[in-house]
């Protein structure tokens, strides 16, 4: 054989081989063995807890987001009846992090339970203790005794999954024990509304009431997510707590019982472009400072009202809710720099993070702001005024009046805004505004911060 012959023979088997290798990457896991792996790890809870009713039509949990039609009719008929306490009863599931028993639940399994049961796979059934709770990442740490080692999931790494890679739920959707329901990831980073540092991943694998508190794994066996939430009449849409954010709070849970956070004291918004115009940045990444709370560590860094955080402790904020979630958890009084964008140059400020307050909010987020046109008729603030919106401790001047289906009412500004400062100037009367409107040409975008009832909000009006 000639050595082109040769050549081209090697050439054959590598494509043939490549291919292979393709369509066998291409192939589903084997989710048979690996179930048969994972489940021992998983397990089914239930609680009980004492209530009092006077409704002797007792209903059973309900669907999130569902409602009883009846419900109302029952309550108004018995509401004279004596009360009645009875057991309420709810499932959940979880999953075992330890040989020596820790379990890994959400917070709304078991808070306020009274009895907390847990069944392992192989049907043996043990008291549980709640060990840590965190109500605002909806995680629960609970412990069994055994009487001797467990089988525990690996709890993997939810930053490094992409999304369309499969994964494999197991749990006691409506008491139904030990099911396992398979999927892919559907989106990651999700804000659904659940809590200040909302992060979920989102997926198709199937997750129901019950579900609640169990794994997420991926091909590896490895936990990636804790399944918390659903949409209410979705189906395919599921919701898991990313497991890193589990893993950054499992140590004070299991040793303090609570979890402490960082607290830098600012309250941010998006930017959108015509504010990142406005402000002379090229990108709307960042976090807009709108308010600062006094004696709060940002006040003490020196930051300021207007101020844009580019970057905290080396990590690039891509999106407003970045911010919240890295001061979380940040360790209390652990020194680090922030990257802001002011006056047109970038600086660096060191912060020492503080603690943070029960009921409180690592960093606090504005609403977002809406480009907008001129529209308005204002006043300056009056005794009167000041009384008639309840504006103690406002300043600047108030919107009295916003034309019917101009770009302004579109935009959602609102009577009894008050207009605070226009491109950084400090506006105390009508007059000012107008000044500065009246020197300003057609189509000029001006930056305004507004105050609406407690809150500080930056955005843009269009003059025209």
């Amino acid at each position: 054989m000639s050595k082109w012959w040769r050549w081209k023979v090697l050439f054959l088997i590598c494509l043939l081989t490549s291919g292979w290798s393709l369509v066998a990457s291409a192939q589903p896991p084997d989710f048979v063995s690996l179930a048969a792996k994972l489940k021992p790890a998983v397990v089914n809870i239930s609680t009980a807890k004492m209530v009092t009713s006077t409704n002797p039509f007792l209903r059973g949990p309900n669907v999130p987001g569902e409602t009883d039609p009846f419900q109302e009719f029952f309550d108004r008929f018995f509401r004279d009846a004596p009360q009645s306490p009875h057991k309420a009863r709810s499932l959940g599931s979880g999953f075992i992090i330890s040989a020596d028993g820790y379990i890994l639940t959400n917070d709304h399994v078991v808070e306020g339970a009274d009895e907390i049961k847990v069944k392992l796979s192989d049907g043996r059934e043990f008291t549980a203790e709640v060990r840590g709770l965190d109500a605002k990442l909806d995680l629960a740490l609970v412990k069994i005794d055994a009487g001797g080692e467990l089988p525990f999931a690996r709890l993997g790494e939810s930053d490094d999954i992409k999304v369309g890679e499969w994964v494999m739920a197991i749990g006691n959707p409506f008491g139904l024990e030990q099911t396992v329901t398979v999927g892919i990831v559907s989106a990651k980073g999700r804000v659904i509304g659940a809590g200040p540092y909302d992060d979920f991943i989102q997926t198709d694998a199937s997750i129901n009431p019950g579900n609640s508190g169990g794994p997420l794994f991926n091909i590896h066996g490895e936990v990636i997510g804790i399944n918390t939430a659903i949409v209410a009449g979705g189906q395919g849409i599921g919701f898991a707590i990313p497991v890193n954010m589990a893993k950054q709070i499992i140590p004070q849970l299991r040793d303090e019982g609570h979890v402490t956070r960082g607290w830098l004291g600012v309250t941010v918004q998006a930017l959108n472009k015509e504010l990142a115009d406005s402000f002379g940045l090229e990108s709307t990444h960042g976090a807009l400072i709108n308010e600062i709370t006094n004696g709060s560590p940002a006040d003490k860094a020196g930051l300021q009202r207007g101020d844009i955080i580019l970057s905290y402790d080396g990590r690039q904020i891509d999106e407003l809710n970045d911010l919240p979630r890295l001061v979380a958890a940040t360790p209390v009084d652990k020194t680090v720099d922030l990257t802001i964008f002011r006056d047109g140059k970038e600086r660096t400020v060191k912060v020492t993070i503080g603690k943070l307050a029960e009921g409180d909010q690592a960093v606090a987020s504005g609403d977002r702001a809406s480009g907008v046109t001129v529209g308005i008729t204002a006043a300056n603030l009056t005794p009167e005024l000041v009384k008639r919106f309840s504006l103690e401790g406002g300043e600047g001047i108030l919107i009295t009046k916003i034309a019917p289906d101009s770009p302004a009412a579109a935009a959602n500004l609102r009577v009894g805004d008050l207009i605070v400062e226009v491109d950084g100037k400090t506006i105390n009367t009508v007059e000012d505004f107008e000044k500065i409107i009246g020197k300003m040409p057609e189509g000029k975008v001006l930056r305004l911060l507004i105050q609406r009832k407690a809150t500080l909000l930056y955005t843009t009006l269009t003059l025209e």
